[in-house]
């Protein structure tokens, strides 16, 4: 019973310093950044996400928002991802910004015509360097070593936070209804 006590405590704190770190870092977010990614995902003909490892996972979860809000948009690396062409729109969600396959992904979709948007924990990066903007997520200095958020945990889930909140205000702006939204979620599940 006493270690079934400390082991709640141990899940608050930690919750509480999970909650604190992403509120840190959307904080200092450039509030800016959602109503440009709003306007680039708007005048694209498709959108087309990428990313590596989480990023990639959370990427994953925006393209189907995304989806759901009614927005032309594939994952990079599926199977019936179609190709990029002029007009369209590469989101690159990279932490570092200087993953060799994304890179490899940036220059392909910028010698075709595309327009790139990395979002990413830093401000200068390869991939940044490519890209026609970044939205970087936070300060590099808020993204020290935090005990209980190992590898990229912080950026992961501020980024995920970012873009949910995001899809929200685009979905408030344009005023779709959830009825739409559930009509162009899976129904073989």
């Amino acid at each position: 019973m006493l270690l079934q006590g400390h082991n709640t405590m141990f899940q608050e704190q930690n919750q509480q310093l999970i909650v604190e770190k992403i509120s840190k870092i959307l904080d200092a977010t450039d509030p800016k950044h959602a109503e440009k990614l709003t306007e680039m995902l708007d005048g694209a003909k498709k959108i087309f996400i990428s990313g590596a490892g989480r990023s990639k996972l959370v990427g994953n979860f925006f393209a189907m928002r995304l989806m759901h809000g009614g927005y032309d948009v594939s994952v990079v690396g599926e199977i019936v991802t179609p190709s990029v062409k002029a007009g369209d729109l590469l989101i690159i969600i990279s932490g570092s910004g200087e993953t060799q396959q994304l890179i490899a992904f940036t220059k392909k979709a910028k010698d075709i015509g595309a327009k790139i948007m990395l979002i990413s924990a830093k401000s200068d990066s390869t991939i940044g360097d490519l890209a026609d903007g970044v939205f970087q997520i936070g300060k590099s200095e808020l993204y020290s070593k935090v005990k209980g958020m190992p590898m990229g945990t912080v950026f992961e889930l501020s980024t995920l936070c970012f873009l949910e909140a995001l899809i929200s205000h685009v979905i408030w702006e344009k005023g779709i209804p959830e009825e739409e939204m559930q009509s162009r979620h899976a129904n073989l599940e």
